[in-house]
């Protein structure tokens, strides 16, 4: 039997590019906050006063791991969690100043980050490449809802 061309494998090929940010992440952004923190960060900064579930939503990440996520932030001191005043068995969710300080820092380092990992594309490249890995992964997202038939993804 023959070796297959794990190039033509789009799961090979994501999980190289991964390793790649991850490494460059670790690097160039923060050994302390990972990329799905940032996330959560960015998000808070966009949605001050979210629910725990709706970042995760926001972010495309699982309950479990949202709620990981959270706390380690939590625990950092990067952000807060209130009671919702109109549901008391909510939590909104807040950064603090430390958090405002740590996301402004880390966009800056992102944007760097972000210049390297995309250097060997020309802008018009960058932006094909960012239009089909969109499409991509918002098909994978509809694979976890069983809900809606891959057909209706067109």
């Amino acid at each position: 039997m023959a070796a297959v061309d794990l190039a033509t494998h789009p799961g090979h090929l994501a999980r190289r590019l991964q390793q790649a940010h991850y490494l460059l992440w670790n690097t160039m952004v923060s050994e302390e906050i990972t990329s799905p923190q940032f996330a959560v960060l960015n998000a808070l900064v966009a949605e001050p006063g979210l629910d725990q579930r709706t970042v995760g939503e926001r972010v495309g990440l699982d309950r479990s791991t949202i709620a990981e996520v959270i706390s380690r932030l939590g625990r950092r001191g990067l952000l807060d969690k209130v009671r919702d005043p109109q549901d008391g068995r909510r939590f909104l969710l807040r950064l603090t100043e430390d958090g405002v300080r740590t996301h402004r820092k880390l966009t800056v380092r992102t944007a760097r980050m972000n210049q390297v990992f995309l250097a060997p594309l020309s802008p018009a490249e960058q932006t094909v490449f960012f239009e089909l890995i969109q499409r991509v992964a918002d098909a994978a997202e509809g694979l976890r809802n069983p809900a809606e038939p891959l057909a209706a993804q067109g």
